[in-house]
């Protein structure tokens, strides 16, 4: 306890040496001496006695002691450089992260990969083939990122310029991912995975929205010239059912289509006025049915049910319009 109360009576006076150094404010102050009147009471000491000081302040000692501390001086060290040891793990592993792959095992794959990574963060392989198994996750962000750490390792590795092409594809990235499948074909012209993967990217780069195109990668102007849409847009427009619908879009009075049929209007206009009556009242100058969002929706869902029942072949033609041709990741084994 005798030592305990020496240290405890050297780390007071170090503090009331600060208190009388001026050099404080008022606040730091009034907290050091709290720490004072506290280390006083829990170590029974007080700065009053002397027989407790040491040879050396506790700046002292404190210099002294970092003063024999030899600094850490690393010569002709390579950072991140394996031992003979670490290198042989990091293969196994990653060998391990392979059979994980073929099993479709993918967060596992993720798991031996990293651990690879961890023992030879120099291997450019170890990150592509962590990115490969990324993207089978879905994880394409993170695919992105370890194939920009392989190429920055080996900047003549086609296989990480591939699969960089093929997460930024997956992202909608088109442009960015036929420059990165354009520069594998360079590195592996006979690349038949980088061909295939490159044409869709440039044919999807086509596709991007122009005045002629609409949403969702349909093509607006062919829909326009399409015989069979037209029929079926004309024959639309002459169903009762849908002149009845679009009248209340129309109008504003989106209701259901079951209580079709003339009626007058039900809003407090000046005058009574006729319109059609779908739901939940007519729309004339007698006054307008409510403009709610769920009926535009309901009206929006009855239509698109009329115009599949009209020519079903032809909605699925637009459907496959719209559905997108993901770039083939192939079946390549890991290296």
């Amino acid at each position: 306890m005798a030592d305990t109360q020496r240290l405890a009576y050297s780390i007071i006076q170090f503090l009331h040496d600060q208190l009388n150094s001026g050099g404080l404010s008022s606040d730091a102050q009034e907290s050091l001496e709290v720490a004072v009147q506290c280390l006083e009471t829990a170590f029974g000491v007080s700065i009053d006695d002397s027989s407790l000081a040491v040879s050396q302040t506790l700046p002292e000692l404190f210099a002294a002691a970092t003063l024999k501390e030899t600094p850490r001086v690393t010569i002709n060290a390579v950072p991140d450089s394996p031992t003979e040891e670490e290198a042989a793990e990091a293969e196994r592993l990653k060998t391990e992260g392979n059979e994980q792959m073929k099993v479709e095992n993918f967060g596992r794959a993720v798991e031996f990969y990293a651990k690879a990574i961890e023992l030879n963060p120099r291997n450019a392989v170890y990150f592509c083939n962590r990115a490969a198994a990324y993207s089978k996750l879905g994880n394409y962000a993170g695919a992105v990122q370890d194939c920009e750490r392989a190429i920055s390792i080996d900047p003549n590795y086609s296989k990480a310029f591939g699969r960089m092409g093929l997460a930024l594809a997956s992202l909608n990235k088109h442009t960015e991912a036929v420059n990165y499948y354009k520069k594998a074909l360079e590195l592996d012209p006979d690349n038949d995975t980088y061909k295939s993967n490159l044409k869709i990217a440039e044919q999807k780069m086509k596709e991007l929205p122009s005045p002629t195109g609409g949403l969702g990668g349909v093509d607006l102007a062919g829909l326009l010239s399409n015989p069979g849409f037209m029929n079926m847009a004309s024959s639309l427009m002459t169903n009762p059912q849908v002149q009845q619908l679009m009248s209340g879009m129309m109008s504003g009075s989106y209701g259901p289509m079951g209580a079709a049929g003339a009626g007058a209007g039900a809003g407090p206009g000046p005058g009574p006025g006729v319109g059609v009556g779908v739901g939940r009242g007519g729309a004339g100058p007698g006054g307008a049915g409510p403009n709610d969002l769920s009926g535009l929706i309901q009206a929006g869902q009855q239509f698109a049910q009329q115009m599949q029942q009209e020519n079903p072949e032809l909605i699925e033609q637009l459907r496959s319009q719209i559905r997108s041709r993901p770039p083939s990741a192939s079946n390549e084994e890991q290296p």
